[in-house]
């Protein structure tokens, strides 16, 4: 289960309302980062989800994650974040052992 905070979602509709042809935020993770894992968000169409994919409908917002990143995204909070030190989304992952400095990647 994901977890949206109400800063996110704000965030999300709002920027979805900006992108035509764009019905939901695709969250998954790759291989990379210093920590050996980093989260990748996009706004998807309808034509970019697959018949793997499982989607999830969280206080009206469309989420859309394959199943490989299932694995690592379960009970995760995403967080929109607006201060002096940055602004964007943000992951908490109570699933992660290790988190590097910047927040960007992690390990399992």
């Amino acid at each position: 289960m994901i977890t949206l905070t109400e800063k996110s979602k704000n965030e999300i509709i709002n920027l979805l309302s900006m992108e035509s042809k764009k019905i939901g935020l695709r969250m998954a993770v790759r291989g990379g980062g210093c920590s050996g894992f980093q989260y990748d968000l996009k706004f998807i169409g309808d034509d970019e989800i697959t018949d793997m994919d499982q989607e999830f409908v969280v206080d009206g917002v469309k989420i859309i994650i394959d199943p490989k990143s299932a694995l690592y995204l379960n009970n995760v909070t995403l967080n929109y974040e607006d201060g002096l030190m940055g602004t964007g989304f943000k992951i908490t992952n109570p699933n992660s052992k290790t988190e590097c400095g910047c927040g960007e990647s992690f390990s399992m």
